[in-house]
């Protein structure tokens, strides 16, 4: 587990958060709804929801967007385009468990409704605090240019994702593979097997306590730092830009 970050590697103009927006409360909710997960009982817990857990946590996501915002001007989201509704989509599941057991947020130059454009997602449950980026929904033609991309400048792909920070804070890149890919990319795929991912991403995992600290909005804006320069190298591609 990653040594948590007590500090801002990136010179900010806001004032480092002294406020703790979620509150064991948030807890409490989640595991009285571990046996509850229904919907009258969460009609019957709607407003202890909304005043534990859909408030606080919206409040929460919109000052780390604010956060992020300095880092990476082209971030320019509200929380409602980034938090994740609490119903899961059960329409072809076959777990029919109506309400997901966290709440989580992507915070990026598409928002929710962009999930191919890498950003950084965060997700808090009762058992860890989860801090995700990469790319990790990428379309056909996407995964082309981004494998096409890492070909053409191998050195600064290595440089980045051996960076010395953010193999202390994620480890390595992460991701489902192909067996077969192009053939173009073959003989690359000897010195880099990353070529053969499907996908790209990271993330830094804490214990749940994490989230009640003051400076937890800070330790995300942190991650972001960290991992900006390699989620650059890949929005590059997937938008053309």
């Amino acid at each position: 587990m990653p040594i948590i970050i007590t500090f801002l590697p990136f010179e900010s103009t806001l004032v480092q958060s002294k406020m703790a927006y979620l509150s064991t409360e948030f807890f409490n909710f989640f595991k009285d709804l571990a046996p509850n997960n229904h919907k009258d009982w969460f009609d019957q817990n709607r407003k202890r929801y909304k005043n534990f857990v859909k408030d606080p946590f919206d409040q929460l996501v919109s000052e780390v967007i604010e956060k992020l915002h300095e880092i990476d001007s082209n971030i320019n989201c509200e929380s409602k385009d980034c938090v994740f509704r609490i119903n899961r989509d059960i329409r072809f599941s076959k777990d029919k468990t109506v309400y997901k057991m966290n709440r989580s947020a992507i915070i990026s130059r598409g928002g929710k409704k962009r999930k191919d454009i890498p950003g950084l997602y965060f997700e808090v449950d009762c058992e860890k605090v989860r801090i995700y980026g990469g790319a990790h929904a990428p379309n056909k033609d996407q995964l082309q240019q981004i494998r096409e991309e890492i070909t053409m400048h191998p050195e600064m792909f290595n440089q980045l994702i051996l960076d010395s920070d953010f193999v202390n804070t994620f480890g390595f890149i992460r991701g489902e593979k192909n067996t077969r890919i192009p053939k173009e990319f073959k003989l690359f795929g000897e010195s880099q097997p990353l070529i053969y991912n499907k996908q790209f991403y990271w993330f830094a995992e804490y214990p749940p306590e994490t989230a009640l600290q003051e400076n937890f909005t800070d330790l995300i804006a942190a991650h972001y730092s960290i991992m900006k320069p390699i989620t650059d190298f890949f929005i590059k591609p997937i938008t053309n830009g």
